[in-house]
């Protein structure tokens, strides 16, 4: 586990990103955000390369852009929903740092999620139940664990006592 960069794993709405934010602040570190690289790479929203490309080229280029955020240090990294559910990424994440699951329940992330389609898996709800059961043993193996349903600063502080950071 090294201490000079936090991953931060869990589901959609969990509040990667703006936990990121915030625990960078603290830190004086940078934050940064996979699905943010993305969309700013492709030039397209999430959803809109799901729609038009398809979720395995989605999942390439989040690979690759996971890739490239690996040699950055003092870094937080809000990661996709689904980056830390590739063997893979999980791998990886895990030897460049330390990873953070923000677990909150179904129903959390249900009462935060837009009715907007910004989030392409959370259409069909029946589906999204599956896909957050299937995803909870991947994110259970991530080094620390944080019940994320306060406000992001309070979770920032959690995890930085946690890690012996703040």
């Amino acid at each position: 586990m090294k201490a000079d960069k936090i991953y931060l794993v869990g589901f959609m709405a969990a509040g990667k990103t703006t936990v990121a934010r915030a625990l960078a602040r603290r830190l004086g570190w940078r934050a940064e955000d996979i699905d943010e690289l993305i969309e700013a790479r492709e030039r397209a929203t999430v959803a809109d390369i799901f729609a038009r490309q398809g979720e395995p080229y989605f999942r390439t280029v989040e690979r690759e852009i996971l890739r490239l955020v690996l040699p950055l240090r003092h870094t937080v990294v809000a990661t996709g929903g689904g980056t830390f559910m590739d063997p893979e990424n999980q791998q990886a994440i895990r030897l460049d740092g330390t990873s953070v699951w923000l677990e909150v329940p179904l129903a959390t992330v249900i009462a935060r999620l837009p009715a907007d389609g910004r989030r392409p898996l959370s259409a069909d709800r029946t589906q999204m139940e599956r896909l957050f059961a299937l995803r909870q043993a991947a994110y259970s193996t991530a080094h620390l664990r944080v019940e994320a349903t306060a406000p992001a600063e309070e979770i920032a502080d959690h995890i930085l006592d946690a890690l012996k950071l703040g």
